[in-house]
């Protein structure tokens, strides 16, 4: 019996997904389908989603490599073609940052390699492009996909849902208003006024260069940084977030990670299990920081701090500077310690333990799970979404020509994005747009967000608000499909996994996912040499 697997999806995690299947040594039957042009790209590296001034949050260091690395790929590339990307080939080093389409381009290279790789060792590959998957039913112990062509006539036995970022389809873009950064804004033509931002994360600054560059060009200085020049005397862009905050840039650290001292795999489970965990967890945060940076704990006067303050001395010194100013500074920082290969303890320290943070989260109370997303969580999320230093020099050029603007709302505010000039009101305060582009990048989805109607309505009659997930990310129930449907849907493992986003978690899904249908695989074999015995 070969096993037959639906791909429904073909960016990152499907590509590593098919990556580890190929491996397998029992033959599989693989359809992959994609809803865009293209397979192996994936929706946020894709010439409909991303423009060449925009650059990947991540290094070739850090990108687990499919066949060759992302600095081996490029270092193939014709240094024309780098160039035209804005890419210095005398520069490039594994910690280089590039713009997304680039990225893309070797996710596509990669998953056509991979494709003859996997035909030739015997395999069964298919690609359905231009294919969305509207529907996923039963067809007794197999499952049949629904089309915009209509049913397909074949059948599988696992369905892997890799379908990567999803938005609300009743989202729509309008004239003056863009409910996420992929609902058209690259292909419209956005004229100058005034611009707003919601969100100054690496999505928001996306969002403003997408209009920026519409406008004018970026251009080095004499000092190695940037200046932008623009013709219009119109344009005034505007990042609002609830603190005002500007992300800081990406710091240097030894990769792979270092081990922890003390935030261990053994004192976290033992601080799950007690009466208070959240609070046990805060005790392990707190004396791995110490042990790793002794200055920096005097200096936050962290032996005082809790769970529920530390948040707040943590964003204290950046809350009272100017933004950009503090950006000025950060930067120059960053610069020095990459060109010293210094660390940043402190830094380096937290970097390192949300990933183990984030494996208790699912087992919180609603109570410490209040207070961990209110607090631990905005640190987490700030200190590994730091931003390529390119990004900040750009922020930086734009404010020096007079163009960018950062607001901070606080958390009481009222966004009027129906009206003819979006409108946000906070306070006293009224600030009125031309266009504004909501840039907070992928929340959180439930069951009920699921486009797969009878997927769906089998879920939410087995009372699953969010999937319930196994190991190897099958669903554990209902039980007439339990086991064979891997959930890889990255907004939909967000609630318990909230820091899941990224290339590194889109690799850990395929492999724990291929280990998982080559389990089943090898068991269908050995089913089936026993009947033949």
């Amino acid at each position: 019996m070969v096993l037959s697997v639906a791909i429904i999806g073909s960016g990152p995690t499907g590509v590593y997904t098919l990556a580890h299947l190929i491996r397998q040594k029992s033959p599989l039957e693989v359809s992959l389908f994609e809803k865009a042009e293209t397979a192996g790209m994936g929706m946020p590296f894709s010439p409909e989603a991303s423009s060449r001034t925009m650059l990947a949050n991540i290094a070739s260091i850090e990108i687990p490599p499919i066949k060759t690395t992302y600095l081996e790929w490029l270092r193939a590339v014709p240094q024309g073609k780098l160039t035209s990307y804005g890419v210095d080939p005398e520069r490039l080093t594994e910690r280089s940052f590039t713009p997304r389409l680039l990225l893309g381009e070797y996710f596509r290279d990669q998953f056509l390699e991979i494709i003859e790789d996997g035909r030739a060792a015997g395999h069964v590959i298919n690609i359905h492009e231009n294919t969305e998957v509207l529907d996923i039913g039963e067809w007794g112990q197999k499952f049949k996909l629904s089309t915009a062509a209509g049913p397909l006539a074949e059948t599988f036995d696992h369905v892997v849902l890799a379908t990567g970022h999803s938005f609300p389809e009743d989202d729509a873009a309008t004239g003056s208003y863009f409910p996420n950064p992929w609902s058209g804004l690259i292909s419209t033509d956005i004229a100058a006024g005034d611009i707003g931002v919601m969100g100054t994360s690496l999505s928001g600054i996306d969002a403003a260069m997408a209009v920026a560059t519409q406008h004018g060009t970026f251009k080095p200085d004499a000092d190695d940084g940037l200046t932008f020049e623009t013709n219009s005397t119109d344009l005034r862009i505007t990042m609002v977030s609830r603190n005002g905050l500007l992300p800081e840039a990406d710091f240097y650290c030894p990769i792979p990670y270092e081990d922890l001292q003390i935030m261990t795999e053994q004192t976290l489970t033992e601080a799950c299990q007690s009466p208070k965990p959240l609070d046990n967890i805060f005790g392990l945060f707190r004396a791995e920081l110490a042990a790793a940076d002794p200055a920096y704990a005097r200096k936050i006067d962290l032996e005082n701090l809790s769970a529920d303050d530390f948040a707040d001395a943590y964003f204290a010194a950046r809350a009272e500077v100017d933004p950009f100013r503090w950006a000025r500074k950060n930067l120059a920082e960053v610069e020095r310690n990459k060109a010293e290969n210094r660390t940043v303890h402190w830094r380096y320290a937290i970097l390192r333990m949300h990933e183990q943070v984030e494996e208790a989260v699912s087992e919180f109370s609603d109570g410490d799970r209040a207070r961990f997303d209110a607090g631990l969580k905005r640190v987490f999320i700030d200190n590994y979404a730091a931003v390529p230093p390119e990004s900040i020099r750009r922020l930086l050029a734009l404010r020096d020509a007079g163009v960018l603007h950062v607001a901070a709302l606080g958390d009481d505010y009222e966004l009027d994005a129906e009206a003819p000039q979006p409108t946000i009101t906070t306070g006293d305060q009224k600030l009125v747009f031309d266009v504004f582009i909501d840039a907070r990048g992928q929340k959180p989805m439930v069951t009920a967000d699921l486009p797969f109607a009878s997927l769906r309505h089998r879920l939410l009659e087995a009372d699953q608000e969010v999937p319930d997930i196994a190991d190897d990310y099958t669903l554990i129930a209902p039980p007439a499909i339990a086991g064979r449907v891997s959930f890889a849907a990255i907004p939909y493992l967000m609630h318990d996994k909230p820091f899941v986003q990224g290339i590194t978690a889109c690799a850990e899904l395929g492999e724990a996912i291929a280990r998982g249908v080559g389990k089943k695989s090898r068991e269908a074999g050995i089913r089936r040499r026993r009947r033949l015995a």
